[in-house]
């Protein structure tokens, strides 16, 4: 398994071998060996206008995530790269009265489920989705 991190904000709460277990501890639970996966650490100004480019929502988010193969189940070695706001992330951890560390891991989770083709657009892949999300949150 091969991940990259790249950091575009000046500080990073987290270090990059926790990331690294996040991604490692995911993707042996989906049995996703030899896989690669990008992740970029970003703010608020970078993530809204990822989001108003490619959702057309003018504001903010915690993660997008882009799949080489977007909505296809693949064979690919890259799977794609993830965007995670820490700001957003750090807002929502505070307004949730939870540790960051807990936020940033749910949100990488989420973001990798998405590249290994989970969605939430209905009622029924949501609860599934957010099951497995945090299921395997509990592992971390």
């Amino acid at each position: 398994m091969s991940y990259n991190i790249y950091q575009s904000v000046r500080y990073v709460k987290l270090s990059k071998k926790y990331i690294e277990s996040v991604i490692e501890t995911v993707m042996v639970d989906l049995k996703k060996k030899n896989k690669e996966i990008s992740v970029h650490l970003v703010g608020d100004k970078k993530m809204k206008t990822m989001n108003r480019i490619y959702r057309k929502i003018n504001k903010t988010t915690d993660v997008i995530a882009f799949a080489v193969q977007e909505g296809r189940v693949f064979d690919e070695a890259d799977l794609g790269d993830i965007f995670i706001n820490v700001n957003q992330v750090e807002r929502q951890a505070k307004k949730q009265s939870i540790p960051y560390k807990e936020e940033f891991a749910r949100v990488l989770i989420h973001g990798i489920l998405h590249l290994n083709g989970y969605d939430h657009a209905t009622e029924k892949e949501e609860k599934k989705m957010f099951g497995i999300q945090e299921k395997i949150l509990e592992k971390i």
